[in-house]
């Protein structure tokens, strides 16, 4: 006698979907790294709030994040192993940052960091 067909599948979101599919897009999540999806999806409002964003180039937007991120952090990692330091400061990481990215690019980059900070401590 044969398995019954709604064995081989599975109840998710109100859809049937095969077990044996799996997720063909590569998410960041599952290798360790932050996931900026949110945030991409808020800084798109404010930019152009009539427009959409699909979840492909949110994921590309993930990798390019995480990518620099992890740039600046291993520089000013090593920046601060120059210094012979124990602790990593702003001015680790705003060196890093003047280092890997463009002159005006690194300058927007140091200043709004500086302003975001600055409103976290103060509110």
């Amino acid at each position: 006698m044969a398995k019954p067909i709604l064995k081989r599948y599975r109840y998710i979101k109100g859809h049937l979907r095969p077990l044996y599919r799996k997720h063909l897009r590569c998410s960041s999540i599952h290798f360790g790294h932050g996931n900026y999806s949110l945030y991409i999806n808020r800084v798109r409002k404010e930019v152009v709030p009539k427009r959409g964003i699909s979840s492909h180039t949110v994921d590309i937007m993930n990798i390019l994040i995480n990518d620099i991120f992890e740039r600046v952090a291993t520089e000013a990692c090593q920046r601060m192993n120059l210094r012979k330091r124990c602790t990593l400061t702003s001015e680790d990481i705003q060196k890093a940052v003047y280092m890997l990215m463009p002159k005006k690019l690194a300058k927007l980059a140091v200043t709004f960091g500086s302003k975001a900070v600055h409103r976290f401590i103060h509110s």
